[in-house]
């Protein structure tokens, strides 16, 4: 039995231990969302799945509220999978183990999966539990969301029977969302040639480690440091002056999280490799002094290394670095119009090579659509330069705030009455399903809650156990104080 099953409220907790219990990264959310359509015909509620693979469970109104509108709470099955260096983790094969840390809920090593697993579970919990009050209810489970939104993305107009849809994906407690950031991927592709290493040249790995990583979107404006910018700055200042040759580069893993750790396998002249770890001390120095508000535990380490990779030749090797360390990253520009918010961002997400090419993978998020096209448009220019092949692909929409919402006023009303505060009604920079929701609902009144989640798509990440139990107080609520169909 879970630890967790010692927490209130129950059976939320409860679920969601269960739901850490069964591998779900992006990509492999099957065993979960089969788990889930078998949990469901358990307990007789109606369950069905769509063409590409969401998950759509019904309940009946409580007896007396049959008359409501009727509502859908909706989650996505997936996760982010990161890990520390230190910890052997499968996310395919192996359960999440969350544990108590205070008033916390961690996860040992790697991502909790809080960012959905918290909505998901408080969604199943309100089928699960009889004793909340609530009009016709549906829950909407979507696949694939941290890696392309596929699952709103295939979402068919027809199939939810809900005038209103309460998101539960947001990561602040005391926060309303009513809108929140579009976003498009951005592939820079450079082809590499190659040459053998020359002979006096001893193999190293430089590696930039140690940084916490995080949110793409709501972490975007913490000035988190950026392991491949970071790498990147380093050798462009020192591959000259100490006669590098680039073997291999990669860091990052996935294009919507801040990037926590870079490795270059480097031929450095035999005679340089004292001075290459000076300058790689002096380097890492320097970043804890810039860095010293947010990154606390970085480092920049060289140690001997072995490698069957050829050399990039000198022109690969000056376009490629001089890409990479060109390439913007992070906030572009704040919001006139919401104070406090990112307009448009950038993350240099993910850098790999292999023998033919070096490949950069950005996220770049704004919203307004102008705002992506400008960021479009400068790595198009930078890539042109440099002689790269350039790609944007995968937009999706933001979703346009809509101040007279009424399941939006609805929420602030409740939160008022319940906490005896008023909520900050906020647009969110990381991208939501929301937006993709209009296309086939486009008269669907929205809203997007959720618990205090900080450190989402990293290690760090942890839920607040009080504002879990805060949040199912204002959804249980919330579904309780749902209008009668006009």
């Amino acid at each position: 039995m879970s630890e967790l099953s010692q927490l209130s409220p129950q059976p939320l907790w409860q679920i969601f231990a269960d739901i850490c219990s069964i591998p779900h990264p992006s990509y492999h959310e099957e065993a979960l969302a089969t788990h889930i359509v078998a949990w469901a015909e358990e307990k007789g509620i109606h369950v069905e799945r769509d063409e590409v693979g969401n998950v759509l469970l019904r309940k009946p109104a409580s007896r007396g509220m049959e008359n409501r509108k009727p509502v859908v709470l909706q989650a996505h099955l997936d996760m982010v999978p990161q890990k520390n260096n230190d910890t052997a983790h499968d996310f395919t094969k192996d359960p999440i183990q969350p544990y108590i840390d205070g008033d916390w809920v961690k996860a040992r090593g790697t991502t909790l999966g809080a960012d959905n697993g918290i909505g998901m579970a408080s969604a199943l919990a309100v089928l699960a539990d009889d004793s909340v009050s609530h009009g016709p209810i549906e829950v909407l489970l979507t696949m694939t969301e941290e890696a392309g939104m596929e699952g709103a993305f295939g979402l068919k107009a027809g199939w939810l029977q809900a005038d209103i849809l309460i998101n539960t994906d947001s990561e602040e407690e005391g926060e309303i969302y009513m809108g929140c950031a579009g976003g498009i991927d951005f592939i820079t592709t450079l082809p590499l040639q190659r040459e053998a290493v020359p002979a006096g040249h001893d193999i190293v790995k430089l590696t930039l480690k140690g940084l916490k990583g995080g949110h793409s979107g709501g972490d975007i404006h913490l000035g988190l440091g950026n392991a491949n910018k970071l790498l990147a700055r380093f050798l462009s200042g020192h591959a000259a002056e100490l006669g590098l040759r680039v073997l291999d580069l990669n860091g990052g893993t996935l294009r919507n999280a801040i990037p926590r750790e870079a490795i270059a396998v480097l031929a450095v002249p035999t005679a340089n490799l004292a001075k290459l770890k000076t300058l790689a001390e002096t380097f890492q120095n320097m970043l804890k002094v810039e860095l010293a508000a947010v990154e606390k535990n970085l480092s920049v380490q060289v140690e001997t290394a072995q490698s069957d990779s050829q050399a990039l030749t000198a022109d690969s090797q000056q376009r490629f670095i001089a890409l990479l360390n060109a390439t913007p990253n992070g906030v572009i520009r704040m919001s006139d119009e919401v104070k406090g918010v990112v307009e448009t961002s950038l993350n240099v997400g993910v850098v790999t090579t292999d023998a033919k090419e070096a490949q950069i993978i950005c996220l770049i998020r704004s919203l307004i659509d102008s705002g992506k096209d400008a960021v479009v448009s400068q790595l198009n220019s930078i890539g042109e330069l440099a002689g790269a092949h350039v790609e944007a692909k995968g937009s999706y929409p933001g979703w346009k705030p809509d101040a007279n919402s009424p399941v939006m006023h609805l929420v602030r009303e409740t939160y008022q009455k319940l906490f005896d505060t008023t909520p900050n009604i906020m647009v969110i920079h990381a991208g939501l399903e929301c937006g993709l929701f209009k296309k086939p609902y486009p008269e669907m009144d929205m809203v997007s809650i959720g618990p205090t989640i900080t450190g989402p798509h990293s290690p760090d990440e942890q839920v607040h156990i009080a504002s879990v139990g805060q949040y199912w107080q204002l959804l249980t609520a919330l579904l309780k104080a749902i209008p009668e169909k006009a």
